[in-house]
């Protein structure tokens, strides 16, 4: 199957670095966090990528020119101001015959992917999206006066299901996209939401994202524990 990586946005929030280069291309432990990304999905056999660039693409180009992974890498322009939405819309002549996965260029999981296929095929949706529990970022505690009375490290389990990514999509998500404007996760998803055609994945696994400096540190930090 077809693995799509989302790969063109501007990256602002992790300015350090993306005043240089595109987010996807920002190293963890020594190579890019969209190798990394790719790395999983190879791993289950799946090797046939489609990168939908934007912002900075030729560094993307450049990288892929110098390095042989023995995967078949498309690496398609889809502009540089176009929203999630119109990315995946602008690859459609790739994309309109068959379920496809599809993927942020900033995330890191160990989502079992054939258990993920096998989930979306079974229950014959439109979408399936892999739902994750935000990392734990601060301890909860309650107060009488100026007195603590209630003190718990907060725990993953404490946190509400998120969207991590990681999806499986029929081509019928076409039928949602109008334009470049549209962000997937607005129209698309809230309507095949309401249709009952979108499900989700429930990962309880590693998953961490890479939204600020802050994230890419502790991206490493969980990785490195992993290797």
């Amino acid at each position: 199957m077809k693995v799509v990586i989302l790969a063109g946005g501007l990256g602002t929030r992790l300015a350090e670095y993306t005043k240089k280069i595109p987010k996807p291309m920002v190293n963890i432990l020594g190579k890019p966090i969209i190798v990394h990304i790719m790395e999983h999905y190879a791993k289950f056999g799946h090797k046939d990528f489609y990168i939908a660039a934007g912002y900075k693409q030729k560094i993307i180009r450049n990288f892929f020119k110098r390095k042989n992974y023995g995967w078949n890498i498309n690496i398609i322009d889809t502009g540089l101001n176009t929203m999630t939405g119109g990315r995946i819309r602008r690859l459609k002549p790739f994309l309109e015959k068959e379920s496809f996965f599809l993927t942020y260029g900033d995330g890191i999981s160990n989502v079992n992917i054939p258990r993920l296929l096998k989930f979306h095929k079974k229950n014959k949706g439109s979408a399936t999206l892999t739902a994750v529990r935000p990392p734990a970022r601060f301890g909860a505690i309650k107060l009488t006066g100026n007195k603590v009375t209630y003190f718990k490290e907060k725990s993953k389990l404490d946190e509400g299901w998120i969207n991590g990514g990681f999806f499986v999509f029929e081509p019928e998500i076409f039928k949602f996209i109008k334009n470049d404007k549209i962000f997937l996760e607005r129209e698309p998803l809230t309507k095949l939401g309401k249709q009952k055609k979108l499900y989700a994945f429930k990962h309880n696994g590693f998953w961490q994202c890479m939204d600020t400096i802050r994230d890419k540190e502790i991206l490493e930090k969980n990785l490195k524990k992993r290797i």
